[in-house]
């Protein structure tokens, strides 16, 4: 990105959510935890796209499909799988919950440890009433 317009993208923020994966760990533990569920000739790994759906609802989106958003700025997010994929994929996943569930938190838990990552409090432990949604 430049001063100049070139190289812009709109959804830069998403940059600081990709960086933050590749310092924790998660951009290897999330690929690493769900390559049981990646089909033998798969371009695209379903911990990237767990990753590109997650970076898309950060960003604003609400369903699969707004996973194009990022898909339509290559410089920022790289390859993004087609919605086709996204869905068999997601669709994969739930005929699986509680495994896949399971693999996802594992990832998670492994970025967690990463030195110098706090972690954040169990979700037993905060209470609705200390959170004030932004505004």
């Amino acid at each position: 990105m430049s001063a100049d317009g070139r190289g812009l993208v709109s959804q830069a923020g998403a940059i600081l959510l990709w960086e933050t994966m590749r310092v924790t760990g998660l951009s290897r533990s999330l690929p690493e935890s769900l390559a049981r569920w990646r089909a033998p000739r798969a371009v695209h790994d379903p911990g990237k796209i767990v990753a590109d759906l997650a970076a898309a609802l950060a960003l604003g989106g609400d369903c699969l499909a707004d996973i194009a958003m990022l898909r339509e700025q290559p410089a920022l997010a790289g390859p993004v799988a087609s919605d086709p994929v996204v869905s068999r994929l997601v669709s994969t996943l739930a005929q699986d919950g509680p495994r896949a569930l399971k693999a996802i938190r594992a990832a998670r838990e492994r970025a967690w440890r990463w030195p110098g990552t706090p972690r954040p409090a169990p979700a037993a432990a905060r209470s609705s009433s200390t959170w004030t949604p932004p505004s």
